[in-house]
């Protein structure tokens, strides 16, 4: 029940950090402004988010780890890429979601340090990711090899929030999911 009780916390914190970010722009909205708009005290703020930035961000920690989970529970003999393409499309639509839709990622690309925390979290995510490819039982895979094969899915998972983005949001993120992963599948 606390745990449940956090969440929906967590969760209405970023929902009102994000109309404030929009609204007056994300340097000039404090913690303070967020905790008060929530009926918080900055001290309790911060008991759910260790910084600013993280309210926006604040899933993420846990959705890599069942991601790197999920990655490890994938049969031993399919290939990683196939594997990483599985994975990751079926949980896009949760990290989407993680992601606060349009308006929460127009922000962040428009917002340097909102972008700069993304990149040191989608960093962390790929190490978390690759770990679990070279973890997965037999599949052997070098480190090489595992944080190449991520570093190319994260980057086809860039490019399919910046072409959704470019739709303003009409385009089939699962489809482009399918279309990078495909252009991108490794030759024998």
């Amino acid at each position: 029940m606390r745990e449940r009780t956090r969440r929906a916390v967590r969760a209405e914190l970023a929902e009102l950090a994000l109309g404030l970010f929009v609204e007056r722009g994300y340097e000039r909205t404090t913690v303070e402004d967020i905790a008060a708009a929530a009926g918080l005290s900055r001290r309790s703020f911060f008991r759910y988010f260790p910084t600013k930035e993280d309210v926006l961000f604040g899933d993420v920690d846990e959705l890599a780890e069942q991601i790197a989970e999920d990655i490890r529970a994938r049969p031993g003999d399919e290939d990683a890429w196939a594997c990483l393409h599985a994975v990751l499309r079926d949980w896009e639509p949760r990290v989407h979601a993680a992601q606060r839709e349009l308006t929460g990622l127009r922000l962040i690309e428009t917002t340097p340090a909102l972008r700069a925390r993304l990149h040191q979290k989608r960093d962390e995510l790929r190490d978390r990711i690759a770990a679990a490819l070279r973890e997965r039982p037999g599949a052997p895979l070098d480190a090489f090899t595992a944080d190449l094969l991520t570093a190319a899915a994260g980057a086809a998972l860039d490019a399919v929030a910046r072409e959704w983005l470019r739709s303003d949001g009409t385009a089939d993120r699962a489809a482009l999911i399918d279309q990078a992963f495909t252009l991108l599948t490794p030759r024998p």
